[in-house]
């Protein structure tokens, strides 16, 4: 009997897209296929297998190291793996041992860059046939379980800023390799386009050659993408997203990321989502989440209000409230960043403390919609484009689910977000953490364990940050002292 047999792992339709995969990888035209999970930075880590053998791994998984679990953004293991428990304090982790990727048949995808590729995004279990704790998709399918048991689905839509600069030299000399702890020289850059000419023709005509290589990305990997943008900045752009499943958007946010860095690099260009790279006259990137709550019983809007005045049904109102009363701790979650908060600006089309406002894009949470408007929803303008989707999907479900279940009112709206007294979004990703480490319901939520996991992480990354000596340090003390 198969892994996913013998654990029960598969859904029906998860079996049926199996035997069309099966059915796919027989037909000759896919030589290799990659099997890829989303760690705990939302970066997809994985194998790449010839197709027979994809065939056989479909149902019995891939081996893959538990060390992938271990490490930061410089790809340094922060864990002592060697000791008892792993430093998870879990017997199957030590020794860096194994677990097994089992692949979603329903991500399937035939990757449109790379010839002859098929691609799936996988789950990761224990041979016991225990879910991974610290695989943050299967973390946010349990998150979902809880809202679907309220009696809700949680709908998402995406808007997404990212820059692309042309490459001009690869660093690739062996000394500029880097090591754990410390990353490899990036690449030399020039400016696709010049600033501040925000949705100008012109200016998106002159960067079509990438728009183009984007657009046909994502639309052959059935991405629901809706609009291509000219963002404020140098070399800026802004992608949004139809709304749906939030499962299925979190999936589509991590494939979208790494096929568009992907794509560009082949044809001589670097993209990144990292929200403020160190470029002159550079503007800071986005991730502006759209979110609704769909009612299991009729399909229908729970945050339509019913009466004229109303900017959101009691349903919404409260989980306003509880994104608001939660702001501050899942700030980690959807900021996972040093960078990221240098972002966080007053006056600057980003949010600074924790308010709501009817179309106002100076706050945190812009409502948008009214009665009878089936699109009505907030829009979180929080998050930082390099999120793990899955974490901030997470915090805004557990978040939102507390308001509802402690009533919890937003207050009134905010009409000069830059001025109303409220609580400070924090400042730095360290205060981000003692927020979350400090909110008993994300807490609770996410699994205290999950918690400590998560900060371990990110405290190793400040420490890092914090031994390094930055150009601004030179500037001020060196001539001074």
């Amino acid at each position: 009997m198969s892994f996913v047999d013998r654990f029960g792992l598969w859904s029906e339709a998860q079996q049926h897209a199996a035997r069309d995969v099966v059915a796919a990888l027989e037909r000759g035209t896919i030589d290799v296929v990659r099997f890829s999970f989303p760690d705990q930075h939302g970066i997809l880590r994985g194998k790449t297998l010839v197709a027979k053998e994809a065939v056989r791994a479909l149902k019995n998984g891939v081996t893959i190291t538990t060390t992938m679990f271990a490490k930061d953004t410089s790809h340094r293991t922060v864990f002592p793996v060697f000791t008892s428990g792993g430093g998870f304090n879990r017997p199957e982790m030590q020794g860096a041992a194994d677990v097994l990727m089992v692949a979603d048949p329903l991500t399937f995808k035939v990757l449109p860059w790379a010839p002859n590729t098929g691609w799936l995004l996988c789950d990761t279990y224990f041979h016991s046939g225990m879910p991974v704790p610290f695989d943050t998709r299967n973390l946010f399918r349990k998150t979902l379980a809880k809202l679907h048991d309220a009696g809700f689905e949680l709908v998402t839509g995406l808007e997404v800023e990212c820059h692309v600069f042309k490459t001009v030299q690869h660093h690739m000399r062996p000394e500029d390799a880097g090591q754990p702890g410390q990353p490899g020289v990036p690449p030399d850059v020039e400016l696709m386009s010049q600033g501040y000419q925000y949705l100008t023709e012109l200016r998106y005509d002159s960067v079509d050659t990438v728009m183009e290589l984007v657009r046909s990305t994502a639309q052959k990997l059935e991405l629901p993408l809706r609009s291509l943008e000219v963002e404020f900045g140098p070399s800026q752009f802004e992608f949004t997203f139809g709304p749906g499943s939030a499962d299925k958007t979190a999936d589509d946010m991590i494939l979208f990321r790494s096929a568009v860095k992907q794509v560009c690099r082949r044809y001589g260009f670097h993209a990144t989502f990292m929200c403020r790279p160190r470029i002159p006259n550079v503007v800071s990137s986005g991730w502006h989440l759209h979110q609704s709550l769909r009612r299991l019983s009729d399909g229908s809007n729970a945050f339509v209000p019913l009466e004229e005045g109303k900017h959101l049904s009691e349903t919404g109102l409260h989980y306003l409230g509880g994104l608001l009363a939660h702001a501050c701790g899942a700030t980690a979650l959807s900021t996972p960043t040093l960078n990221g908060y240098k972002r966080y600006r007053p006056y600057s089309l980003a949010p600074d403390r924790a308010i709501w406002g009817r179309d106002n894009r100076g706050v945190m949470l812009r409502v948008l919609g009214g009665v009878g408007d089936e699109a009505t929803r907030i829009e979180n303008r929080v998050g930082e484009p390099a999120a793990n989707p899955y974490l901030y999907f997470a915090s805004q479900v557990l978040s939102g689910m507390d308001g509802m279940a402690k009533r919890i009112d937003p207050g009134p709206s905010a009409d000069a977000p830059y001025e109303t007294k409220a609580a400070g979004l924090p400042t730095t990703l360290g205060e981000a953490l003692r927020c979350l480490r400090e909110d008993a319901c994300l807490t609770e939520g996410l699994g205290p364990g999950f918690v400590d996991y998560f900060c371990h992480i990110k405290e190793a990354e400040i420490a890092r940050f914090n031994l390094e000596v930055s150009e601004w340090e030179q500037r001020e003390y060196f001539d001074m002292f």
